[in-house]
């Protein structure tokens, strides 16, 4: 091992003694403990193991192509994390429903279940929540002291977030049984259960008296957000007028798809057909269907344009039925691949489900999508550095997705009714994104030259970007508290097609080769991507 890979091994893993839930979430392999330390002491001690490893990876040189890309891509992250820190991020660390609560609930979910030792730690994990949240206000109260307040709105979606937490450990527990560990088990739930309540009133009572009424974070933090979220700097104003350029686009192929449904009807008149149609009943008819999809995915694409280890030929579909998220979403598989890569599908309150408009989130979120790119990160051995097998830029990673649901339809893989119309929705939902994002953090003007506000946003999301009702709340609040993550999609999208286009037009050109390549790279920064790319 290198010098370079050795300082990237030496990250992740005192990265993982300082933040364990983080640990548990990537899936790490090792004991690191069960509580994550959210108070400041704990924020501090992870902003100097940043600015420690970057100054000792200033001191080595690269010895190979690899070596290089592992520096590259370490240096990259490691100063985007310390611009982070240095405007006082971690002290304003209060956004729903994807934040650091969701983090810490999730991660148990994601604990292993196999014999007794192995609940004896999910106990210890539950057993820790109580501290864990008790370190993370005493921070937001630090934060508010110092004049880095969040958002009214944040405050009080997780306070919402928190007391729906409240019982959702009860059949965690009852999975358990009355076997050894169930007294232990059942006193943990019961203090995280108080604990996430506790929360909540703090949220509620003490600190959203004091937050910022602008939903928006401005010009200085949204940068900082641009440069995680992206790996790149990238001009908002001209994102945000391509973003309204690109939803025109999508807006005009949906009429023709539309029209091809339903003549002369609307679009929210062939989207009430198509829920009347086509659709399951009941959540075990979803599952089934979903996993129908999954695996055909597979199928389809395994040896034609891509070669699917066998680690990776099975997704496992969770649903998720206590998730307050708008959306599906995907977990990576575990270092030692024992944990299988998952998507995790909110039911909403749902009993019917649109499998028209679903369709192309499975490509999205399993095959050929997230879980081809985490999962071929995740079984690249020593080719990766460790860093790069366990970090994440989202612009690479979203983009990747998009341009999976892409790769679907230019397979045909929308043919069933509707579902192509799915699609473009999906698109045009994505695009919408982009400029309600940029828009509301930098309080730029509309078209119509009028202001955001919050109901303006879910009104352009509805009407617009043809999100499903259900969904458009907590994604717009998503969208107001996590800034730039929402671009990330669409402008990730943009630079794998780009760069795409730009190897199609080599002679020799092989799909399934480049797409192995590709993948092959790890995650990179949307401004290196391009051209890593241009290499292969």
């Amino acid at each position: 091992m290198t010098p370079i890979f050795r300082l990237c091994d030496d990250y992740i893993t005192r990265s993982a003694a300082l933040d364990p839930v983080s640990a548990v979430y990537q899936g790490l392999s090792g004991d690191f403990g069960v509580a994550t330390d959210y108070s400041p002491d704990g924020h501090a001690a992870r902003e100097e193991l940043t600015r420690s490893t970057l100054a000792e990876l200033a001191t080595l040189e690269p010895t190979s192509e690899a070596d290089r890309a592992a520096a590259d891509h370490l240096r990259e992250r490691l100063e985007a994390q310390a611009a982070y820190y240095a405007i006082g991020e971690p002290y304003r660390e209060l956004s729903a429903p994807f934040g650091l609560i969701a983090s810490l609930r999730d991660s148990i979910d994601l604990l292993p279940r196999s014999g007794d030792d192995a609940w004896r730690k999910v106990a210890a994990h539950l057993a820790a929540l109580p501290e864990q949240l008790a370190g993370w206000r005493t921070t937001l109260s630090a934060g508010l002291d110092r004049g880095l307040p969040v958002a009214r709105r944040q405050a009080l979606g997780v306070a919402d977030q928190a007391d729906k937490y409240v019982g959702t450990h009860d059949e965690l527990v009852a999975g358990y049984g009355d076997g050894p560990v169930a007294q232990e088990l059942g006193r943990a739930a019961a203090a995280a259960h108080q604990a996430y309540a506790e929360t909540a009133r703090y949220l509620r009572e003490q600190y959203a008296p004091r937050a910022a009424e602008a939903d928006g974070v401005g010009p200085e933090r949204y940068a900082v957000a641009m440069r995680d979220m992206l790996g790149d700097d990238v001009d908002p104003h001209d994102a945000y007028a391509w973003g309204w350029a690109e939803l025109e686009r999508i807006e005009g192929e949906m009429a023709v798809e539309s029209a091809a449904i339903l003549p002369g009807a609307s679009l929210d008149e062939v989207s009430a057909h198509l829920d009347a149609t086509q659709f399951v009943a009941g959540p075990e008819a979803y599952l089934a269907w979903l996993r129908e999809q999954h695996d055909r995915a597979i199928e389809q694409l395994d040896g034609v344009l891509f070669d699917i280890p066998e680690q990776l030929r099975t997704v496992d579909v969770v649903l998720n039925p206590g998730s307050t998220a708008g959306s599906p979403y995907y977990t990576s598989p575990s270092e030692d691949l024992s944990r299988p890569g998952r998507t995790w599908w909110p039911l909403g309150g749902r009993e019917k489900f649109a499998t028209w408009s679903d369709l192309t989130t499975v490509f999205h979120e399993g095959v050929p999508g997230h879980h081809l790119q985490l999962g071929a990160v995740a079984v690249a051995g020593e080719k990766l550095s460790r860093f790069s097998r366990f970090s994440w830029i989202s612009g690479h990673g979203e983009g990747w997705a998009l341009y999976a649901e892409r790769l679907g339809d230019e397979l045909g893989w929308f043919s069933a009714p509707g579902t192509r119309l799915g699609m473009l929705a999906a698109q045009a939902l994505r695009a919408a994104r982009v400029v309600i994002d940029i828009g509301v953090h930098l309080d730029l003007p509309l078209p119509d030259g009028s202001r955001w506000t919050f109901e303006k946003a879910c009104a352009v999301l509805r009407e617009r970007g043809r999100a499903e009702a259900h969904t458009v709340h907590a994604e717009v609040l998503r969208y107001f508290g996590w800034p730039a993550q929402a671009i990330t999609y669409k402008l990730g999208e943009r630079a794998w097609l780009e760069a795409r286009a730009e190897a199609q037009a080599k002679p020799g050109f092989d799909l399934k080769a480049w797409h192995t390549a590709a993948l092959d790279l790890g995650p990179l920064g949307l401004g290196t991507l391009k051209q890593a790319l241009a290499r292969l």
